[in-house]
């Protein structure tokens, strides 16, 4: 029997993804970006301040942030050392970046904005960029997600977080990174031009959404400080050399290939803990020492992109 020739056909079977998100591209074939300054890289720091409710229940939760509640209610253990960042471990990375002249797209659920609003205000007094993180790490998006529940969550978060800081706030950072269908719908709907969801390129990525491009920002997940630490067991010194070593080999391959983008997640509850912040100030310190580096923020990086492309 012979099978017929429909039977070898596969649409998708051309360079690309499983998805129609974005499109396949060589990022050493890509068109050699140039940062303000002529600057290698782009570097962008992103604290991440987080509310974990103490009512969390995982039993009820399709999927679980980390650091969320683990033991019987009430998990004063867990609450008392996420809210440790939020009101003591942040501002400590706050005075590293400001004393080190780096500024910051800060990921912020909205409810610490509307429960601290003096942290929230410590940000724009800096100038600094305000990225929305969702409502709480109790709000995570996932494929079976009521599309409604997720659109009122968006749009609350949003509204908060915009009437708060002053803003327009364009910037998107779902708990735990995790997204539905159609959160980059949603999100385009809300005028976000750029999520961090994706660990996707080393420079930013159009992505396709219903209602206008949003933008795939680097932001590498092997140097998350909440991977390094909680997944890795890293030792101080280890995370440090992680850092500069994806550093390094970024701003070696600019040269010549053109503009990298370098993103630093720092999490309130762990980088921001008084035996790690001196890490994270030797890691910026080595890194702010190579000629050609650019601190910016996500936004200003996008604009300079988004003018070349």
């Amino acid at each position: 029997m012979t099978l017929p020739r429909s039977y070898l056909e596969y649409p998708r079977r051309a360079p690309g993804m499983d998805h129609d998100r974005y499109d396949y591209r060589n990022l050493f074939r890509h068109k050699k970006v140039v940062w303000p300054g002529d600057a290698r890289i782009a570097l962008v720091v992103v604290p991440v301040v987080e509310f974990f409710p103490l009512n969390m229940n995982p039993a009820q939760m399709v999927v679980k942030a980390v650091g969320g509640m683990e033991r019987p209610y009430p998990d004063y253990w867990n609450y008392t050392t996420r809210d440790y960042g939020t009101r003591v471990g942040i501002y400590r990375i706050f005075k590293v970046l400001e004393q080190l002249g780096v500024p910051a797209s800060v990921a912020i659920n909205a409810r610490v904005a509307e429960r601290a609003p003096f942290l929230l205000q410590e940000v724009t007094r800096r100038n600094w960029e305000v990225v929305a993180h969702g409502l709480d790490m109790s709000q995570v998006f996932h494929g079976k997600s009521a599309v409604d529940d997720e659109r009122v969550a968006i749009t609350r978060a949003l509204a908060l977080l915009r009437q708060a800081s002053g803003q327009p706030v364009t910037g998107w950072l779902s708990p735990m990174q995790s997204e539905s269908h159609v959160t980059l719908d949603l999100l385009s709907e809300h005028q976000i031009r750029y999520t961090l969801d994706w660990n996707i390129d080393d420079l930013p990525v159009r992505m396709n959404a219903s209602s206008s491009a949003v933008y795939g920002m680097p932001f590498a997940l092997d140097v998350n400080d909440r991977q390094s630490v909680l997944d890795f067991n890293l030792s101080n010194d280890a995370y440090v050399e992680q850092l500069v070593d994806g550093f390094v080999t970024l701003w070696q391959e600019a040269e010549q290939y053109g503009g990298r983008v370098f993103a630093i997640s720092a999490n309130s509850w762990l980088t921001g803990q008084p035996n790690r912040i001196a890490a994270f100030r030797r890691a910026l310190e080595i890194i702010l020492s190579h000629p050609g580096v650019w601190p910016t923020t996500y936004g200003a990086m996008l604009d300079a992109y988004q003018a070349q492309e």
